[in-house]
């Protein structure tokens, strides 16, 4: 994973509001406030510049269709110091894979499969659960994008909800979320697992490209 650069968080809206210097920091004063407003800037003068001035300059701005059904200035832009994963299923063979990509760099962290007789919900729980069982090794408290709600929701529940049948193809994939369900079960992580917004932010990078 390439080298973090260093990144200058303005909170607009939360309990304290400035510019802050770590995400660490930024998530103190926004997560599960509501209507918090906040984004990330490359140098410290762009985000004291921000910071003086109205929010709505620097996000929110996506055209009206895009943001249909969002609530107007809370998606603000993704934060490039992060995971983000997906899962490609293909419905010919059945065949699944996974991968996640640190999206600053867009550089590939990982790539499994494919699996035999997967679903595209079960790769998506994997790639998450990979995710985070990387960043706990490095002690990384990045976010984790995915834009599968189902699969987030497993991950916050410790358990795939899935209804796929065990077979002898896809012994090794049932393995697989047996040690990522016992993985959640035991261990403690600080990493937000955020909902990629596709329809703000495009495709999301991770994508296989094969729709």
């Amino acid at each position: 994973m390439a080298q973090k650069k260093p990144k200058f968080y303005v909170v607009w809206r939360g309990r304290e509001t400035g510019v802050f210097d770590s995400w660490d920091e930024c998530q103190k004063q926004t997560a599960g406030f509501d209507g918090a407003l906040f984004k990330s800037f490359d140098t410290k003068p762009a985000a004291l510049k921000a910071f003086k001035e109205k929010p709505h300059l620097h996000i929110g701005t996506t055209p009206k269709a895009a943001t249909q059904g969002k609530v107007p200035g809370l998606v603000g832009s993704p934060i490039e110091d992060s995971l983000v994963v997906d899962a490609a299923w293909n419905t010919a063979t059945g065949d699944m894979e996974y991968q996640g990509i640190y999206l600053a760099t867009r550089q590939k962290v990982f790539l499994k499969g494919p699996y035999p007789d997967g679903t595209n919900n079960i790769g998506e729980f994997l790639a998450i659960v990979h995710a985070l069982a990387l960043l706990h090794q490095k002690g990384s408290n990045i976010p984790i994008y995915s834009d599968s709600r189902t699969a987030i929701g497993w991950v916050v529940k410790k358990k795939a909800n899935t209804k796929l049948e065990e077979t002898p193809r896809n012994a090794e994939l049932f393995d697989l979320i047996d040690r990522a369900e016992t993985w959640l079960r035991t261990h403690v992580y600080a990493n937000p697992i955020l909902k990629w917004e596709t329809s703000v932010w495009g495709e999301n990078p991770a994508d296989f490209g094969r729709k």
